[in-house]
């Protein structure tokens, strides 16, 4: 069967969603450090940046999810790795749909500046969104890397 994917996308494709969380990731301790030294403007750049990131990562990720949907990792059913793997995998998901609305009140409570509501949301978001994020790192690398390497196909 072809690829309805051009160029080896399907490699790819979960790759650059692993690098879209890293750099939500990345931006997030940033906006974190800026803001703790009282940078509101750097804060809101960076703040901002992780929300284009996440949400690219969010339409790429549905698209690819509906294109060849769900990827199962390789391997025995009660392997340390894979039961490690989806362990981290069933936290991300839970809180990433979780997310979502907790980073619409934190970015509205933001930019309206609701300085009250947006540090009382936070204090959840923050935490949140950076664990979703590089564990959606994690989970890439176990899928794609660990997984394989552990469990060759024979």
């Amino acid at each position: 069967m072809t690829s309805i994917f051009p160029f080896g996308w399907e490699q790819l494709h979960p790759a650059l969603n692993a690098a879209l969380n890293l750099t939500c990731f990345i931006c997030l301790l940033v906006g974190r450090a800026a803001i703790a030294r009282r940078d509101v403007a750097t804060h809101r750049r960076w703040m901002l940046r992780a929300f284009v990131a996440s949400s690219i990562f969010l339409v790429s990720y549905l698209a690819r999810f509906a294109l060849t949907g769900a990827h199962n990792y390789p391997g025995p059913a009660w392997a340390w790795d894979r039961v490690t793997y989806l362990t981290i995998l069933i936290s991300h998901m839970i809180l990433a749909v979780a997310l979502v609305p907790l980073v619409l009140v934190s970015l509205s409570r933001g930019l309206k500046a609701n300085f009250p509501g947006h540090r009382a949301v936070v204090k959840y978001t923050w935490p949140i969104w950076t664990y979703v994020s590089i564990t959606g790192v994690i989970v890439y690398l176990m899928l794609y890397h660990l997984g394989p390497w552990l469990h060759p196909a024979g």
